[in-house]
C-alpha cells in the first residue's frame, strides 16, 4: 500500500457522500459514508492505479501535491 499520495476528502452534495480524491493519480477517486471510510476506499484505489500503470508499463507520477495550508510562504 502506498501512503505517500496526497489524498483530499470532502462532503459531495450531488452525491450524497464523502468523495476521497487523489490529486496527483489522474481519475483516481473513492467514496463512503464516513471521511474514514472514503479515505481507506481511496487508498485501495491507489493501489489498484499503481497497479495498472505498472501492468500497462505506464509511467508512475511523483507525489507532488500540496495543499496550500502546506505551501511555504
Amino acid at each position: 500500500m502506498d501512503h505517500r499520495y496526497h489524498i483530499n476528502v470532502f462532503w459531495s452534495q450531488r452525491d450524497e457522500c464523502w468523495v476521497a480524491d487523489v490529486p496527483d493519480l489522474k481519475s483516481c477517486a473513492a467514496f463512503g459514508d464516513t471521511p474514514e471510510e472514503a479515505i481507506a476506499e481511496a487508498r485501495l484505489a491507489v493501489d489498484a492505479w499503481l497497479e495498472s500503470a505498472r501492468a500497462g508499463n505506464l509511467p508512475i507520477p511523483e507525489a507532488r501535491y500540496r495543499p496550500a495550508i502546506y505551501a511555504a510562504a
